[in-house]
């Protein structure tokens, strides 16, 4: 079970999630281990589509990067995620790093 960022971070992805993590286990949009760094230089329109990931193998279930996310798109589990009808948040965040949930 791992933290899963949903569809709310689709086109902010604010990194302030990045910035508290122990693990450093968010990445994303594009660079699977960047932390972020490549939002800096994208514009608004480039953010469209995009979002931040957590890596469910790196994950220890913190809960650090939940307050910090402006736009509350940080589930606590899967079955937070599938519960409020977003399990393809599930599968590309498990995708976004090669793996496969279940």
């Amino acid at each position: 079970m791992s933290y899963i960022i949903g569809k709310n971070c689709d086109g902010c992805i604010d990194t302030s999630c990045v910035n508290v993590c122990p693990v450093d286990c968010i990445n994303g949009p594009i660079i699977i281990d960047g932390l972020g760094k490549e939002v800096k230089g994208m514009s608004d329109e480039e953010k469209i589509g995009k979002q931040m990931y957590i890596n469910p193998d790196v994950c220890i279930k913190c809960g650090a990067c939940v307050p910090e996310c402006p736009v509350d798109a940080i589930y606590r589990d899967e079955a937070e995620a599938i519960l409020l009808n977003d399990e393809e948040s599930i599968e590309k965040n498990y995708g976004f790093f090669g793996l496969k949930f279940n």
